[in-house]
Formats: structure tokens, C-alpha cells, sequence
């Protein structure tokens, strides 16, 4: 999974970015001081991992990853190719999601790119370039598929339609990701890699008094929260210097400070499962000697697609999954005592995969 941070000049990304990776990107106060994007892989904090890892002693500890992308600020016109604009938006192209960085706090200190704090204005400044660099990609669509057309073919006939409908959609200054249509008409729209097509967690960035005295408390994130459940995505209340604290501290005293601040758990968490949530993902696990590891793979998964997550050859030569569901199996303290109670499952080509699957597949290829 591929997120990319995005927002204005000044906004806290690239302090958010320090904080969750630790990968030391620079961060100053003037605009475009992230000019190549910072990548930080984060492994998944996972408990279960860490029981079976316990069970089994394994040579190698494999969790799940995610990849971080800071992204350099963008400014009106990046569409345009303003300030380092479309570099940047290919960038964002290549992610699965965007974590929209938006200032909720005022500073006469950190200059505003717009000069004072309006986080619904700068997030319709990001929103419309995004727009944008889509009405580009859509109108290129329509004149392919309108030529493709040309003797009648209705497939492409269908296609110039459905992307009309929605180069109206985004000239009304709306995202692809809001645009009513039928799940086939939406697998039409999703050939083409559009911006404001990938699901986004708007990161409310506040000040350390903002954050402390709460999100029900600043208005700032009052908008953000009410723009986000209105368009249908997800908003994370966050301080990007408090996790920037906590990611320099060691367990211990990491621990002590949240819990001087009454945090049950650390941004960077909050935000992991808010993009798991996002992008409808769960892990299934797989443990012994050799490895304890987790997979990614989204809801609704089979175990044959599942298997071949880990290899092609599993998949192709499927036969069968045991499986047993983890809470079962650290209820019971082995797998050899959750076969005992008749815990561990064999399951065929038609099951679908939960979170959690403690999963040993066969197959014969």
C-alpha cells in the first residue's frame, strides 16, 4: 500500500511525514523544501504478529508494510505546471490514496502560502488542480473514444458518454470519487488513473493547545470534518509535532508521554487503520519456524487469490485452506491444541478470507 502525503506549502506535511517514517526528510519554513519526494516504508503494528512470533521463535519476523510518499507542496496553477507542478502530480498518480495534509491552527510564526488559515479554501485550492490534471486525462478519453467509435461500435460509443458525464461532473468542481453512476460505468472511469478518483484521509493538522484541549473544540476541524463526511471521505484529527515527539522517543518513555496526554495510541496507528479502512483491506497470517508473516489483501478476497499472494504456484495448484481464526488459536496457546478441539477449518476454492486467518494453504502444482 502506497499512500501519498499531500497539501500546501507550510501545512505540516513533511512534519507529519518525519514524525511516521523517522526517514529525516527536510522540513523548513518556506515553500517547495521537499523538491524530489521522500519515501518511508512503515511496518504494521500488528499484536497478533507478535503472539505468533512468541509461538514460534521464527528465523524471520515479516509484517506488513506501507509506503510513504511526502509529496512537495502544491500551489494554485499546478496543473499549469506552477511551481513544481506536474512532477508532483504524477507523483500523487503513482499512490493508492492521499492523506490531505490541512492546517488547522494559526501561527504568525509558519507563514501561510494564502497568507491566513482557511482550510476549506485550501483544500478546494489542492481540490481544483487535482480537477484539473483529471479534465485533462477525461478529455483525451472522450477524443479516443469518440475516434474508436467512428463505425459504430457501441463499447466506445457507451465509453465517450459515461466520460462526458463526467468531465461535466469534474467542470462543476467536483471530484471523480463523488460521481453517481453503475458499477459499470465506475470500472469505464477507473481505466484511467485519475487524482481525484483515489479515496483520501484528510489529516486536520492542529497545534499542541488545539490537539490537547480536542477536535470537538476547534472549529478549524469542525469544517474539515463536516467537508470530509459530506464528500465521503475520512478526516484524522492529528498534531504533527506531538507525533514528531513521540517518533524520537524510545517505548518506554513514548509510552509515559501519551499517556501524559491522554493518547491511547499514536497517530501513526490511527492513521494505518484509517487506511485500512479506506482502501477495505485485512491481513491473513502465516506462522511456523522458518517465518511469521503478514498479507495484505482486500475484503472479499478468496483463498485461491489469497495463496497466490504468496506465490503464483499456490494459486495455480490450490487444493485447499486450514485455517483457523487467530483469536481461536491464541485462546486455545497452540495449533496443536486448536486441532484438538477441532478449531483448525479446511476450506475450499469458494471461501472467503477474514481478518486474522491463521492460514497454512496446500496445493500441488
Amino acid at each position: 500500500m502506497k499512500l501519498g502525503i499531500v497539501g500546501l506549502p507550510n501545512v505540516g506535511k513533511s512534519t507529519l511525514f518525519n514524525a511516521i517514517t523517522n526517514a529525516g526528510a527536510e522540513s523548513a519554513n518556506y515553500p517547495f523544501c521537499t523538491i524530489d519526494p521522500n519515501v518511508g516504508t512503515v511496518a504494521v503494528p500488528d499484536e497478533r504478529l507478535d503472539f505468533l512470533a512468541e509461538l514460534y521463535n521464527p528465523k524471520k519476523y515479516t509484517p506488513a508494510v506501507i509506503e510513504f510518499v511526502d509529496i512537495a507542496g502544491l500551489v494554485k496553477g499546478a496543473s499549469k505546471g506552477e511551481g513544481l507542478g506536474n512532477k508532483f502530480l504524477s507523483n500523487i498518480r503513482m499512490t493508492d490514496a492521499i492523506i490531505h495534509v490541512v492546517r488547522c491552527f494559526d501561527d504568525d510564526n509558519i507563514i501561510h502560502v494564502e497568507g491566513d488559515t482557511d482550510p476549506l479554501r485550501d483544500i478546494e485550492i489542492i481540490n481544483l488542480e487535482l480537477i484539473m490534471a483529471d479534465m485533462e486525462m477525461v478529455e483525451r478519453r472522450v477524443d479516443k473514444a469518440k475516434k474508436a467509435a467512428k463505425g459504430g461500435d457501441k463499447k466506445f460509443l457507451h465509453e465517450a458518454e459515461v466520460m462526458e458525464g463526467l468531465l461535466s461532473h469534474l467542470n462543476d468542481g467536483k471530484c471523480a470519487r463523488s460521481y453517481a453512476c453503475s458499477a459499470e460505468d465506475r470500472e469505464i472511469i477507473e481505466e484511467s488513473e485519475l487524482l481525484t478518483l483515489k479515496p483520501v484521509i484528510y489529516a486536520a493538522n492542529m497545534d499542541e493547545k488545539g490537539f490537547s484541549a480536542g477536535p470537538e473544540n476547534n472549529s478549524y476541524y469542525k469544517l474539515v470534518e463536516k467537508y470530509a463526511l459530506a464528500e465521503g471521505s475520512q478526516v484524522l484529527p492529528i498534531c504533527a509535532k506531538v507525533e514528531q515527539e513521540i517518533g524520537e522517543l524510545d517505548d518506554e518513555d513514548k509510552a509515559l508521554f501519551m499517556d501524559e496526554l491522554g493518547m491511547n495510541e499514536s497517530g501513526l496507528d490511527r492513521l494505518i487503520k484509517c487506511s485500512y479502512s479506506l482502501l477495505g483491506l485485512i491481513s491473513f497470517l502465516t506462522c511456523g519456524p522458518d517465518e511469521v508473516r503478514a498479507w495484505t489483501i482486500r475484503k472479499g478476497t478468496k483463498a485461491p487469490q489469497a495463496a497466490g499472494k504468496i506465490h503464483t504456484d499456490f494459486e495455480r495448484g490450490f487444493i485447499r485452506a486450514e485455517i483457523v481464526a487467530f483469536e481461536d488459536l491464541k485462546a486455545c496457546g497452540t495449533m496443536t491444541a486448536a486441532r484438538d478441539k477441532g478449531l483448525i477449518r479446511s476450506e475450499g476454492k469458494e471461501y472467503v478470507m477474514h481478518d486474522g486467518d491463521v492460514t497454512l494453504f496446500r496445493f500441488n502444482v
